[in-house]
């Protein structure tokens, strides 16, 4: 199994930023702001040794970008779903870090006891679920419930279920 310091780690520009909650589902730590201009975007990727997701080909061809200082990805589809599959494929993104980082925010989610979670999560999920997952970011809490189904069918629709290539 690896580590989570052993996985790509993302930056994605505005032109793909759909890319980035995809990427936040699978577990990856993904960067994304709508307003970082292309410079600074390479400045992070170059400094924190992220991948470089973008449409750009103005950044493709910055100095850093064409000697491989700064790993960076052209994606040229238009559709977000498409985008997203042929990163997959790019990448060989797996699925063993699923659903553990906040969709909003990035951060790794921390377990939490249904006791915890009393009064913050509505009635009837608190009655119907045991699981809770919070972000200690912006306190965002999760639970394995429909919208977590209708993920998890759509990531087996796009990429597959490469969790059970995984090598334990």
């Amino acid at each position: 199994m690896s580590c989570e310091r052993d996985r790509d780690r993302f930056i994605v520009d505005a032109n793909v930023g759909k890319l980035a909650r995809w990427l936040r589902m699978l577990g990856y730590d993904t960067l994304f702001s709508s307003d970082i201009d292309d410079s600074e975007l390479v400045r992070i990727g170059l400094r924190e040794k992220r991948v470089i997701v973008t449409r750009d080909t103005q950044i493709m061809r910055r100095r850093v970008v064409a000697d491989g200082r700064a790993r960076a990805i052209l994606i040229t589809d238009d559709d977000p779903r498409t985008q997203f599959r042929y990163l997959a494929e790019k990448l060989h993104l797996d699925r063993e870090m699923q659903f553990t980082r906040c969709l909003e925010c990035n951060r790794l989610l921390d377990r939490r006891s249904k006791a915890e979670v009393e009064g913050l999560v509505p009635p009837y999920v608190f009655k119907t679920q045991d699981q809770y997952y919070q972000c200690p970011g912006c306190q965002r809490i999760y639970w394995r419930a429909t919208h977590w189904r209708h993920m998890t069918q759509e990531l087996d629709e796009l990429i597959g279920d490469k969790q059970q290539e995984v090598s334990t």
